[in-house]
């Protein structure tokens, strides 16, 4: 059937800062957002989501509002940054920038996970996620999103914008496919 890919809404941070596996709470307008969010999705015959907070509250909000259990899997976390978690993206020492661009799958100048180590938890947990019997919605990060819809393996293939709140919802096949 199909999976539905969600981003959490707005977190509760200031814009520019690198937040990956930081557990933030979710904005003033999380209500409202919130409500746009059911509005608009696909009603899912199952839930699941990352463990941090700012996801782990809009998919309980939605699990109460369409009256679904929520499965809380670690692998749908953000990619961890390591010491660039925190930090104004403008404060991240650019040779360390210029580092994880000339190797975007595989460096890790912060000493956190490297995209290739987010890629390969990602897929692992989409492929349990997959059922072709339902329609999943998985309520994760924008990194995440961006392994899920990576279609090859450069800089290049991780260039999905999505926004807070916004979704991506994947034919079974597609799923397949990839």
């Amino acid at each position: 059937m199909a999976l539905t890919l969600l981003r959490h809404t707005t977190p509760a941070i200031a814009s520019g800062i690198c937040y990956g596996m930081t557990d933030l709470d979710v904005a003033e307008t999380f209500a409202a957002e919130a409500r746009d969010v059911v509005a608009a999705l696909p009603p899912p015959d199952r839930i699941a989501t990352s463990p941090l907070t700012r996801c782990r509250q809009l998919a309980e909000h939605i699990g109460e509002a369409m009256n679904l259990p929520v499965t809380i899997d670690e692998r749908l976390r953000e990619m961890d940054f390591g010491t660039w978690e925190g930090l104004p993206w403008s404060d991240i020492p650019r040779a360390e920038l210029d580092q994880w661009a000339a190797d975007f799958l595989h460096a890790r100048p912060h000493g956190g996970e490297s995209v290739a180590t987010l890629t390969a938890r990602v897929q692992a947990a989409l492929a349990e996620w997959d059922d072709n019997q339902s329609h999943g919605l998985i309520v994760t990060h924008a990194g995440v999103i961006k392994a899920a819809l990576a279609s090859e393996a450069t800089a290049q293939g991780y260039n999905t914008n999505i926004g807070f709140g916004r979704f991506i919802t994947l034919r079974e096949d597609f799923l397949h496919d990839h």
